[in-house]
């Protein structure tokens, strides 16, 4: 009879992959670092061929090493799945949750009030970081989900929205108009601040950063109090917001992709059901396609 793998030991494998390290492994699965060899040379021995090679000092995967993780996270997955599927009990516990503040206003009341509606007992934390920093905790298994944009970023992110950036500025004001044009601007992590500084450098326009900050509300306020002009998705102008296009002397802009990205390591019934939520609530991707068609 052949051996049965165990989740236990592909949940620290996959761990093992993400990090490249048995050292990062064990803080995330919760284990010591003995227990977590122990574990792998069991897998090895149940699968019969080596799944790791050194490669400094991180751990790298064999071809079927690779293999096997394929199959390790269709495992894990489907395990989650059925135990859901038996569970009538209603969600319970506490799902952590990263978003940019450039969406916490426009997206998650919608988001929250329909996953309270299908989980009423279950307690959500909500952090407001930018993108960069949303993605290193996902990566330390500090987050269960997290909302993101500028998705180059960060790993493998499930896109679930698209937007059109803009440029923007009060609507009653010239500041536009004045050289160097005064920006308002993330820090300069953000991709955001990039596009805009290369697309004006293109044109030949001088331009000056008064206002830099990781907060969109404060780029925004700079924005509304006529300081300065900045660079916003769609779905972030406000009322008092003027868009500017080419014919005030502002190129067109890219779209921006918006991702979710999941906690590998822990993945809950709970974090699903919200992940569910949330793609459901940001959708407009089958709008882009049509239109696009």
């Amino acid at each position: 009879m052949p051996h049965l793998l165990d989740i236990d030991q592909l949940r620290t494998f996959a761990a093992i992959a993400d990090t490249g390290s048995f050292t990062k492994a064990a803080d995330i699965v919760h284990k010591t670092q003995s227990a977590v060899s122990m574990q792998m040379k069991r897998l090895e021995e149940r699968v019969g061929r080596p799944i790791f090679e050194r490669d400094g000092r991180q751990s790298k995967l064999t071809e079927d090493g690779q293999r096997l993780l394929d199959f390790a996270r269709r495992i894990l997955k489907l395990n989650l799945e059925c135990l859901a599927t038996f569970d009538e009990a209603e969600l319970t516990g506490r799902v952590r949750l990263g978003v940019p503040d450039d969406y916490a206003d426009r997206y998650l009341p919608e988001i929250l009030a329909r996953f309270a509606r299908s989980n009423p007992r279950a307690e959500v934390t909500v952090v407001c970081e930018p993108t960069e920093n949303l993605a290193e905790r996902i990566a330390a298994g500090d987050l269960d989900l997290a909302i993101i944009t500028d998705c180059d970023a960060a790993r493998a992110p499930e896109i679930v929205r698209i937007e059109q950036l803009l440029w923007v500025t009060a609507s009653r004001g010239s500041v536009h108009e004045e050289s160097p044009i005064p920006l308002a601007l993330g820090r300069p992590s953000c991709g955001w601040r990039r596009i805009a500084l290369d697309s004006l450098e293109r044109l030949g326009k001088p331009t000056r950063i008064s206002y830099s900050s990781a907060s969109a509300a404060a780029i925004c306020a700079a924005v509304l109090a006529g300081l300065a002009v900045s660079v916003v998705p769609e779905s972030s102008v406000r009322p008092g917001m003027r868009i500017l296009g080419p014919s005030d002397g502002f190129p067109p802009l890219p779209a921006c992709e918006i991702g979710l990205i999941r906690n590998r390591y822990e993945p809950t019934a709970l974090a699903d059901a919200l992940a569910m939520h949330i793609v459901q609530s940001l959708d407009n991707l089958a709008a882009t396609r049509i239109a696009a068609e």
